[in-house]
């Protein structure tokens, strides 16, 4: 990486995105529930439905926004989408209605370009080597930013519902305004590439990027690892508040635990690893961590022994940088944006799917008409993905 700035903008932007998102969390399972009444049980089907909402909308939108940052730049796209987001959660803020609620989940899932354009600038700045370790550096600033996040919203969440949507409207204003001032521009005249509709869509990237040496494996790889870990925001708070009785704050707590060990895991991990192991020993590993995390949550009954283990859960996150690294490899410069573009739409199509499978895999066995009692069920669907990604995974080639 040639300039620090840039970087440490990068990850501020990504950290308060992060917080952003964080903020609600803890009190989204209250306010469906405030504007639509019913048990937890059905707001966590309504969360899916939310979720749904804005997956939908990134997986159309993702290869457009990464071939518009191809075309135009990294910083339009970037400063744009946060404005918006800004507004978006004014939006929820005041939003006395589900119909609100999905509009602004629908808006937001358009602009949700900040996390891929995050990543392709990183590429851009990075060596070949060092892309993987990049990658870490983001996800590290996702989960330094997804443990203030839900701290912040578990404490805003005691004032009211809509407190922290208040509060993430200011972090998304006030990072879009730091960008417009300091954040540089790394697409240049050799590497800004032509704006194709036929690649600015999900079909037509999926099919660019598939065409690319031993690429098709490892796409389907990262997309079942993002089914398999969507469980995570999917029923984290619908599965303490019933298995734990937890409320906004413990829940908050509970996630701010995962993201410290998350942040740290990504941050200073992930270049020793495979220093030491190279990059496909480290996704295996990373793989394997997980596998064992999601059996663990699946029949964990005591919230104590889970706040020790989350943050050796965390471990799991080895996995994901270094298989990005590998994929960002195979592209040409002037594709990075593409290639995260699509990775991003390809990660909504799981929140498309992760949500609606999981919650109501969550809302068949935790009901008072559940067959079997087991609000962790929805772990055991994912740790069964997850040693299907270890599988495929193992039958690649290349990206040592």
């Amino acid at each position: 990486m040639t300039n620090r700035l840039p970087v440490l903008v990068i990850l501020a932007t990504v950290m308060i995105d992060s917080m952003g998102f964080g903020l609600i969390i803890p009190v989204m399972p209250d306010l469906i529930r405030e504007v639509m009444g019913g048990d937890l049980a059905a707001a966590a089907v309504w969360g899916g439905f939310l979720a749904t909402a804005f997956a939908i909308m990134q997986f159309l939108c993702g290869p457009l926004l990464g071939n518009l940052s191809d075309r135009y730049g990294r910083r339009p796209v970037l400063l744009v989408s946060l404005a918006v987001m800004s507004v978006d959660y004014v939006i929820m803020a005041l939003a006395d209605n589900i119909w609100l609620l999905f509009f602004g989940r629908i808006i937001a899932g358009i602009t949700a370009a900040t996390h891929a354009t995050a990543l392709a600038y990183m590429a851009d700045i990075s060596s070949p080597e060092d892309k993987a370790k990049a990658f870490g550096l983001v996800g590290a600033g996702f989960g330094i930013g997804f443990v203030l996040g839900p701290v912040m919203g578990g404490l805003l969440g005691e004032y009211g519902t809509r407190a922290p949507f208040w509060a993430a409207a200011f972090l998304a204003g006030a990072n879009a305004l730091f960008g417009w001032f300091v954040l540089k521009e790394t697409v240049t005249d050799a590497t800004r590439r032509a704006f194709q509709w036929r690649r600015a869509n999900p079909l037509g990237a999926l099919k660019a990027l598939g065409h690319l040496p031993a690429m098709n494996r490892l796409l389907v790889v990262f997309f079942l690892y993002q089914i398999a870990t969507a469980v995570y925001p999917s029923i984290w708070p619908y599965f303490t508040a019933e298995r734990f009785n937890w409320e906004p704050g413990m829940i908050g707590l509970s996630l701010a635990i995962y993201g410290v060990g998350f942040a740290l895991v990504q941050g200073t991990l992930i270049a020793p690893s495979i220093r030491i192991f190279g990059n496909r020993n480290t996704v295996m590993i990373g793989l394997a961590i997980e596998v064992a995390a999601f059996l663990f949550l699946a029949f964990v009954t005591s919230g104590l022994l889970m706040l020790i283990t989350v943050p050796i859960a965390a471990l799991g996150a080895l996995g994901l940088p270094a298989l990005q690294g590998i994929m960002s490899r195979r592209v040409p410069d002037d594709a990075q944006g593409e290639l995260q573009g699509m990775l991003a739409s390809l990660t909504s199509l799981t929140h498309v799917i992760a949500p609606l499978v999981m919650t109501q895999t969550f809302a068949i066995f935790s009901s008072d008409n559940a067959p079997i009692y087991l609000p962790g069920a929805p772990f055991l669907l994912s740790m069964l993905l997850m040693l299907l990604c270890m599988l495929v995974f193992a039958s690649s080639r290349g990206g040592k």
